[in-house]
């Protein structure tokens, strides 16, 4: 007891010499969100499906009967949320709210519910655009500028996903550039901001009130609050204009794949720092094997922009305009060039999975099971006929294991040396016992892997 009133009478003195702030204190001290909340809730909308056909059996499961809990009214379930960004009725929510989905409703703030037309969907960096005619202009939020946050800023996610009552969840940037493996416009902001179902495709607001993300991935159970991922309102923006101008999005392309370097990487490419877009693959006779990159350069720079991480490339790559030209800076062998590359639409993306094949020689000291590639094989993976080594099997708790060696895997290249027998790779691993760097195709994409033994 004495201790415990020695300690109380410590912390008055504390609060009584500022050092620890007061309720009153504490709430200055604190931001308040309530203007941005009363602001912002009247552009924030309800996504409906029209039409179900569960009227007969009833809920399946805990998670259906949770989102019929969340469906208020007769015309469906809440899919989502969205925001007006026009008074006119122009409408922003997730691509996959709406995805395979012939027919939506949205309800507004005021309780009116207007039928809405899809003008466009973007899965790589799932933004929809829909369009509605409003029985009055609707309220309509500020887009604000994604490039200006940092981790540790304060962020508001709004939503309404019961299509009653908006809801709101403040929290921080946790990081920036996140990559959930959606493909090329892969650039996500996350945060600590504990997202329910359907609050999907809602705004993110800064403490501005103004929109610096869509709010798109939950990580965690549909059941449940969890922290959420956004797409950065400055890739999301030149989306949206894409689909108002052309119902879809026209990106470019080099014809080249790209990985991040990371500072292992750095060091077996003699680069001073873990910057830039390491070059895994080149389209053959695409713009960029036409302007002379090859793999293993480095990018640095696309015109006057520099290239830091990966993913700065792709997404200057797919906004340039088809049809212009562009220079690019190279790192090669630590030289620095400059090429001239000629821009091309990009084709519509498509992924095939990698065979599962058994057989083949060991490398026994690396985990790595292996066989020679067949002609047929190579090509149905894009390769040239007598290129590269199959990967059958890997060891568990190997050097290849630990660094992400799958079986599917085509060995391309082992310690910058072409590999097309087992031999080959013996030999081209034999020349570093300790490490070695592999380049792999992997389905259709090529990447660098990196073994230390």
């Amino acid at each position: 007891m004495g201790a415990r009133l020695r300690l109380g009478r410590a912390l008055l003195g504390l609060v009584a010499a500022g050092a620890v702030p007061d309720g009153a204190a504490a709430r200055d001290a604190w931001p308040s969100f309530a203007a941005i909340v009363r602001r912002a809730t009247p552009a924030v909308v309800t996504i409906l499906l029209v039409g179900r056909d569960e009227e007969a059996t009833g809920p399946a499961t805990f998670q259906d009967a949770l989102r019929d809990m969340t469906a208020e009214g007769p015309h469906g379930r809440v899919l989502g949320s969205g925001f007006a960004i026009t008074a006119d009725g122009d409408i922003v929510t997730n691509q996959h709210v709406v995805q395979g989905v012939e027919r939506v409703r949205v309800r507004l703030q005021s309780g009116d519910e207007v039928d809405a037309q899809l003008i466009g969907a973007d899965e790589p960096t799932d933004v929809a655009l829909l369009r509605v005619r409003p029985p009055h202009p609707l309220p309509t939020l500020e887009l604000g500028d994604s490039d200006s946050l940092a981790a540790g800023d304060w962020v508001l996610a709004l939503g309404n996903p019961t299509g009653v009552l908006a809801a709101a969840a403040a929290g921080i940037v946790s990081s920036k550039g996140r990559l959930l493996g959606a493909g090329p416009a892969d650039d996500f902001l996350a945060t600590d901001a504990l997202v329910g179902p359907g609050v999907s495709g809602g705004p993110l607001l800064d403490v501005d009130g103004r929109v610096v993300g869509i709010t798109t991935t939950v990580a965690g159970s549909a059941a449940a609050a969890s922290p959420a991922f956004a797409v950065p309102i400055n890739l999301a923006g030149w989306v949206i204009g894409q689909l108002r101008d052309h119902g879809r999005v026209i990106r470019g392309s080099i014809g080249l794949s790209v990985q991040p370097v990371t500072p292992e990487l750095a060091w077996s490419f003699g680069l001073s720092r873990a910057e830039g877009a390491l070059v895994t693959d080149v389209r053959e006779d695409g713009p960029a094997d036409r302007a002379g990159v090859q793999r293993g350069d480095v990018v640095v720079r696309w015109d006057d922009r520099p290239i830091r991480r990966a993913s700065e490339l792709a997404a200057a790559v797919s906004a340039a305009a088809p049809g212009t030209n562009v220079h690019m800076t190279l790192l090669r062998n630590g030289e620095e060039r400059t090429v001239e590359v000629a821009v091309e639409e990009a084709p519509p993306a498509g992924q095939r999975a990698p065979e599962e094949t058994e057989g083949g020689a060991s490398v026994r000291e690396w985990g790595i099971h292996a066989r020679r590639l067949g002609d047929a094989e190579a090509k149905r993976r894009g390769l040239r006929p007598g290129t590269g080594l199959l990967v059958t099997d890997v060891d568990e708790q190997s050097p290849a294991d630990d660094a992400g060696l799958e079986p599917g895997d085509v060995i391309v290249q082992a310690n910058r040396q072409a590999v097309h027998t087992t031999a080959d790779l013996e030999r081209a691993l034999a020349a570093r016992p300790s490490h070695a760097l592999l380049l792999v195709r992997r389905g259709t994409a090529s990447i660098y892997v990196e073994m230390e033994r």
